[in-house]
């Protein structure tokens, strides 16, 4: 078979199949079940390149494979995958149509870049990246279901779906700016971890009337 299959993407791989079965649960309207795989997805983009650089033995070809396909994969997690659950979310407008085409084509194009330069990059250094250029795409894995769960603390549909839409053009901005940011230590990695896991954990327990507070013009239920 072509490919690899070895320890070094598996965590890709995974996240890949989150991502698919996040977009399942969106279109069925089960969006709870949405979020936690777009954060579940996130979780593994955290630690995927961590595993990958513990096999020192790789061969050029297996470093290449792993630009290629962990961008491939994060234009579907936290790309498709966060389109189709602003979309059912009540994103179902012109304007939010367009916003959300807009998010996808900066993620597209971020990844396409970073595809370029990282090639360049390791070419001439080992290691990874201090630093990120621009906001990363899993960034909307932190940022979407953190405002899905304070969503009922909004007061009123009306709002909510402001603030979705703006989310939802900021992050896509931000996406293709040219500016540095810090990637975080491991400590800061782990915060963010419990940060999401918690606001996932209070989403999911939170009883089946969580959304029956603002159902957006009759999309959510």
């Amino acid at each position: 078979m072509i490919g690899f299959y070895d320890y070094t993407v598996i965590l890709t791989y995974i996240s890949f199949i989150s991502a698919v079965a996040g977009i399942f649960s969106a279109t069925t309207m089960h969006l709870r079940l949405a979020i936690f795989f777009l954060a579940f997805s996130g979780f593994c983009d955290m630690f995927d390149g961590k595993i990958a650089r513990t096999k020192k033995n790789r061969t050029e070809d297996e470093q290449a494979f792993g630009i290629q396909i962990d961008s491939l994969c994060d234009i579907v997690c936290f790309g498709v995958l966060p389109i189709v659950i602003c979309y059912k979310m009540g994103m179902n407008r012109i304007y939010g149509m367009a916003i959300l085409a807009l998010y996808g084509l900066a993620g597209l194009i971020r990844l396409g870049y970073f595809n370029v330069m990282e090639a360049k990059r390791q070419a001439k250094e080992e290691g990874a990246r201090k630093y990120y250029q621009g906001l990363p795409i899993t960034s909307m894995s932190i940022a979407l279901p953190v405002l899905f769960v304070v969503a009922p603390l909004f007061p009123s549909t009306l709002v909510f779906l402001v603030a979705l839409h703006l989310l939802v053009a900021a992050v896509g901005f931000l996406f293709i700016l040219d500016f540095r940011l810090r990637k975080p230590s491991v400590r800061e990695v782990f915060l963010l971890v419990a940060l999401v896991a918690a606001a996932v954990a209070v989403m999911m327990f939170a009883g089946h009337g969580w959304w029956k507070l603002f159902p957006p013009r009759g999309s959510i239920k």
